[in-house]
């Protein structure tokens, strides 16, 4: 414990004064305690003390123990170099005594060797002079064999003479072999019916030889049987193209006939497949003679059938020889192709989209059938190709089947596009022309038949014919569409006159953009197919971009078309706008014009059935350019009339915001969602307010024109500012000073504010009070009378002077008031939109 907490301690332990007699029982406990830890100390101590000498006697001992175990060691170390030593003593003559002893061995071994090899030379002669191939083969190992150990003897002269005449031997029996087998095919098998054994026998010996015996034993008999092949067909008689399938059919018959002959060749030798490699070589070369030396072009259905049947051929050895394959069989082709066809006039686009995907997995597994290396080698299976051995001599002059081919196909084509109807049934499954399908199945005819013929340089030429047959259907269903155009986008697209199309018309437009796009989609697959059909080298060259570019042409231009043909619809009706409607005198404003009403009519009835027919993004593409034009040309419209007065430019605006309606109800119309048409009825919003702005410009005062004018047409010209006066009806001498004045500060100077102030006056049973449009400019920081008036402006101020207009124009004077404010509110910036901000 601390010392400060002893007197704790003690205060703890004895708390009264009664408790002080337990003091002596304490202190007697505390002695004996410390009795016994003194007790403990000293045994601890002595302890100790004895451990310390044990330890050093430990130590010395162990000292002692170490130089004993160090001089055993050393006398170990003495004796085992003694022992050594006497060993070596010992087997020193024990090894004189093997190595003659080895020496003996090898020497009585070499020499029975010697022997053996000596008596197996003179049986080896017997039996060559005899002509005993059976025994002679394997004799001839033997000899090897024992030559073999005697290869570090070469400059013995015993052993060279031995190996001498064992070479002798060899040549004596390779003579003898090649003399035997020349009697093969003379007729002489069938007179002597052991010569057929004897030669077995010799093959024996053959393959005992060196192979370079085999080699040529084989070269010489393929090159003896084809010889009667090379003199029968290089006669003036049989050396022609149309002759080609009896060459196949002799070498057929040559095998079948001579197959248990030839049995007597070991099936290691493969004569059968090395005697086909050298026919189909030699055939090559003379089929190539025989083409170039043709002295006009060949008939295309001669060059077509010495083709097909050379490929059949080719197919026959490689199934023969290579053990797989796939055979490429022109009439199953063509018996697809017409199934295809007759399935496809049945389908709709998605099913001639699965007729595309189909052929392509058949030709995908096609050509991984096809990949084989061309490597020469002498093992059937092993990597030699047929396939093309002989038939790619006939490439070179294809160009004469391409030729026709593309004939065929345009001939073909002619006939479609006189057979197309250009019009569909109300029940069809499909919005494309059907000439487009027939299109496509003859070109995947011919693509087929052109495949199972060749996939190199004549294919991709044939893939040219089908861009020049799609460019020209293209240009076909470019030529089909109604000539001639008017407004905007005629002009922009440079075509003149009017395009007057009638409903069956634009139907016929909606079926030339689908069948253009589904022709976009489908030649792009075509290329897709023939890419991976085609020598992958030849793969680069195979890009229908051209043909693509082709129908987005049409399809723009068709669309384009149509828009035109509406415009040519509307032209009655901007006609109309702009003579039958009296708007200088026009006393009152009342419902919608009639040209308003007729615009609606041909758009109902144009409209619903293009959406139907379009898809949604060729459809949204008629509505962009559909807008560009009418917006505009509505503009430009009203400046065609004479003259405005102040209530005509109230119905005009009131007609304006019916036009607008019904233009932004045309994607609904069409059956389109209302998010798809955004840009469009954004732009269609845009261009009418110009229009609308225009319109509230000539209602404007005359002292406050040029003011409105800036601050709503910002963009507009000093002549479009002088054909606003002509409108409102001034005289040339009134106009002069206000275009004076608009001179001055430029029709595109900015106004800092303006405000606008609608001021109506009317009696109780007058006619329709003007709208009186006064803007006022605010410049710099201070205020303003036209700031107060804005900022004291309320809606519900608007419509208290509109109820004053009193009982006479409680329905029309009330309704070209709202047309206003309608409008303004559409606008996001200027002074009419203050009128709502306020």
């Amino acid at each position: 414990m601390e010392k400060s907490s002893t007197l704790d301690y003690i205060n703890q332990m004895f708390p009264t004064e009664a408790s002080l007699s337990g003091v002596e029982p304490l202190m007697q406990k505390v002695h004996n305690e410390i009795r016994v830890v003194d007790t403990e100390i000293l045994a601890a101590v002595r302890q100790q003390s004895n451990s310390g000498t044990k330890a050093k006697e430990d130590l010395a001992a162990a000292t002692r123990a170490v130089q004993e175990l160090m001089y055993k060691v050393r006398e170990i170390k003495t004796k085992a170099e003694q022992s050594e030593t006497m060993v070596q003593e010992i087997c020193r003559d024990i090894k004189k005594l093997d190595f003659a002893k080895k020496h003996i061995t090898t020497t009585i071994t070499a020499l029975h060797r010697l022997n053996m090899l000596v008596s197996a030379i003179e049986q080896l002669q017997v039996m060559a002079s005899k002509r005993q191939y059976k025994e002679a083969s394997a004799q001839l190992e033997a000899v090897s064999q024992l030559c073999s150990h005697f290869d570090g003897y070469r400059d013995n002269p015993k052993i060279t003479e031995l190996r001498d005449k064992f070479k002798n031997i060899k040549q004596i029996l390779k003579s003898h072999v090649y003399s035997d087998f020349s009697s093969l095919g003379t007729g002489k098998e069938t007179e002597e019916s052991s010569l057929l054994q004897h030669l077995t026998d010799a093959c024996l010996v053959v393959d005992a030889l060196e192979p370079s015996v085999r080699e040529e034993l084989v070269k010489n008999f393929c090159d003896r049987e084809l010889i009667s092949y090379q003199q029968i067909f290089e006669g003036a008689e049989l050396a022609k193209l149309d002759k080609t399938e009896r060459r196949y059919a002799w070498v057929k018959r040559r095998l079948r006939t001579n197959e248990e002959i030839w049995k007597i060749f070991p099936t290691s030798w493969h004569v059968d497949y090395l005697l086909c490699i050298q026919f189909c070589k030699l055939t090559r070369s003379q089929l190539e003679d025989i083409l170039e030396n043709l002295k006009e072009k060949p008939d295309v259905g001669t060059l077509l059938m010495a083709l097909q049947r050379t490929i059949e051929f080719e197919e026959e050895l490689a199934e023969k020889f290579g053990g797989s394959g796939s055979t490429r069989n022109v009439t199953n082709d063509f018996e697809e192709t017409d199934k295809d066809k007759a399935e496809s006039n049945n389908s709709n686009n998605n099913n001639n989209n699965q007729i595309v995907l189909d052929i392509r997995k058949k030709y995908e597994k096609k050509l991984a059938a096809h990949q084989d290396d061309d490597k020469d080698l002498a093992v059937p299976g092993a990597g030699f190709n047929f396939r093309g051995i002989i038939s790619s001599c006939f490439e070179p002059h294809l160009m004469v089947y391409v030729d026709f081919e593309e004939k065929t196909l345009m001939d073909n084509l002619e006939k479609l596009v006189q057979e197309e109807t250009w019009d569909m049934d109300d029940g069809g499954q499909t919005n494309i022309l059907s000439s487009s399908m027939q299109v496509f199945l003859i070109i995947r005819r011919s693509l087929k038949r052109c495949s199972a013929l060749t996939k190199n340089q004549t294919l991709l030429n044939l893939f040219k014919v089908f861009q020049r047959v799609l460019k020209a259907y293209a240009t076909k269903l470019f030529m089909k569409l109604p000539k001639g155009g008017t407004g905007i986008v005629a002009a922009a697209t440079g075509m003149d006159g009017h395009i007057k199309t009638s409903d069956k018309d634009e139907r016929m437009i909606c079926y030339i953009v689908n069948t253009a796009e589904y022709c976009h989609k489908t030649a792009g697959e075509l290329a897709e197919n023939v890419s991976k059909i085609i020598d992958p080298q030849l793969a680069d060259g195979v890009d229908m971009s051209e043909v693509e570019d082709e129908y987005s042409a049409v399809i723009t231009k068709a669309l384009v078309t149509l828009v035109n043909g509406l415009e040519t619809k509307f032209d009655i009706e901007m006609v109309a706008m702009t003579t039958r409607v009296p708007w200088a005198t026009l006393e009152s404003v009342g419902d919608q014009s009639e040209y308003v009403n007729n615009i609606k009519m041909i758009l109902n009835g144009s409209i619903p059935v293009l959406g139907t027919l379009l898809s949604p993004v060729y459809f949204q593409f008629f509505l962009d350019k559909l807008a560009s034009s009418l917006g505009p040309r509505f503009y430009l419209n009203i400046f065609k009339c004479k003259q405005i007065s102040e209530t005509g430019a109230q119905q005009m605006l009131l007609d304006t915001q019916a036009v607008k309606t019904i233009l932004l109800d045309i994607p609904s119309l069409g059956k389109q969602a209302s998010g798809a048409a955004a840009s469009y009825s954004k732009f269609v919003s845009r261009e009418m307010s110009k229009a609308e702005a225009l319109l509230k410009v000539i209602l404007s005062p005359v002292d406050s024109v040029a003011d409105t004018y800036s601050a709503l047409l910002p963009e507009g010209t000093h002549s479009e500012f002088q054909r606003i006066l002509d409108l409102k009806g001034l005289k040339k001498a009134d106009q002069q000073t206000i275009l004076e004045d608009f001179s001055k500060r430029g029709s595109g100077i900015p106004i800092a504010t303006s405000a606008v102030q609608v001021v109506p006056s009317a009696t109780a049973a007058g006619p329709p009070p003007p709208v009186a449009v006064a803007v006022v400019s605010q410049q710099g920081g201070g205020s303003s009378y036209g700031a107060a008036m804005m900022s004291s402006a309320s809606r519900e101020d608007v419509l208290t002077r509109a109820a004053a207009l009193g009982r006479g124009a409680a329905t029309t004077g009330f309704k070209r008031f709202l047309a206003l404010t309608e409008a303004a509110k559409d606008r996001t910036d200027g002074p009419f939109r203050k009128l709502f901000n306020a």
